[in-house]
């Protein structure tokens, strides 16, 4: 018997005799039914209005080939390089290459007396005569509070002004740089690129305006000069301020006066004081404040009474009671008057700069 589903008259010619290769393309009649049907208009036609049955291709020429992952992977790269070119542009190197070599320059000042050196009237109360204003010790660095400026925070300020005060403490009035010859403390607050000066200042001390020891550090050869009292006295300030963006820079500007007698000498014996003056500036960038350390870029030393004849390089070098100085050749005499042109100083006058050439100690 034949299969039912074919007709009776059998397949068409050249059919397969089965619809079943067709069954995935016929629509049944709902769906015909339901189907919208748009007929163009005549303009439409005209203007060759057809729509097309695929979206349309955007052009990118060379890369219209290229997969579309390739191509995110390409944009990300381009992303991430253009980011990098920005922020390395926008964003400066804070510190490409930091200071090295003899940065450090000192001026040092002997301040010589007109008269012979006399001692205080009472070695057990030797800062009697001293005007008001001085301080003990470090009280009378007068450290101001730290306040922010245009390109460092407080607490930068503040960390610069406590590493300043304890660098003055150190190398001004603790004793064992002051008479007992150590340097050890005043280097640690060096900075890396300066301390290769400093040891050769230390070693080799030179009135070069670079080399000079007494720039970094008050001393007195122990083998001359010995501490009489165990206090300092202090009177000065500090100025805060910007070398530039990337630099903070502290001045200070102090005299303190020291007690002495001869090395050895009893207790009892004469008491003399010296006057030191020490105007200072320090610089900092953010490496040395996170280190507590600073970079001393100028100093200047005034010393009296002390001779103009010798070196102040290795030792600040007092006239002692007793001894006279000399402005000129002439060894000068009780109440003699200044050399003709020659201006007295008063170390503990902040109001003149602290630069001078060798002169008369006012007062003396």
């Amino acid at each position: 018997m034949g299969d039912p589903r074919e007709p009776p008259e059998g397949a068409p010619d050249g059919g397969s005799g089965s619809d079943d290769e067709y069954r995935s393309v016929v629509f049944d009649e709902s769906f015909v039914r339901a189907a919208r049907i748009q007929e163009l208009s005549a303009r439409e036609r005209l203007a060759g209005s057809f729509g097309r049955a695929t979206r349309p291709r955007v052009r990118l020429g060379p890369l219209g080939t290229v997969p579309r992952q390739a191509l995110a992977l390409l944009l990300l790269i381009l992303l991430a390089f253009a980011a990098a070119v920005y922020f390395g542009i926008s964003t400066p190197n804070r510190q490409t290459s930091r200071p090295e070599g003899s940065q450090l320059t000192v001026s040092l000042v002997a301040l010589s007396p007109v008269s012979a050196v006399r001692p205080v009237a009472d070695p057990a109360a030797p800062f009697a005569a001293l005007p008001p204003g001085y301080g003990d010790g470090a009280i009378g660095l007068g450290t101001p509070a730290g306040a922010a400026t245009a390109h460092f925070s407080k607490i930068e300020v503040t960390k610069a002004l406590d590493t300043v005060q304890r660098y003055l403490v150190a190398s001004s009035l603790a004793p064992t740089a002051l008479v007992q010859g150590s340097t050890a403390d005043v280097r640690a607050f060096v900075t890396p690129g300066e301390q290769a000066q400093f040891d050769a200042s230390a070693a080799h001390p030179v009135d070069d305006r670079h080399h000079a020891l007494t720039g970094w550090v008050v001393r007195f050869d122990p083998a001359q000069v010995a501490l009489a009292a165990d206090s300092v006295k202090v009177a000065g300030a500090m100025r805060i301020d910007e070398a530039d963006s990337t630099t903070l820079q502290i001045t200070t500007d102090h005299t303190f006066v020291y007690a002495l007698k001869p090395a050895g000498a009893p207790s009892g014996a004469p008491v003399t004081l010296e006057t030191v003056r020490r105007q200072l500036t320090f610089q900092f960038d953010r490496i040395d404040l996170a280190s507590a350390q600073l970079r001393l870029v100028d100093s200047v030393l005034q010393a009296g009474p002390a001779p103009c004849a010798g070196s102040l390089a290795g030792y600040v070098r007092p006239l002692l009671a007793g001894a006279d100085g000399a402005v000129t050749g002439a060894q000068p005499t009780e109440g003699a008057q200044p050399p003709e042109g020659v201006q007295p100083i008063d170390p503990g006058n902040h109001a003149r700069p602290a630069w001078q050439v060798c002169g008369v100690l006012a007062g003396s």
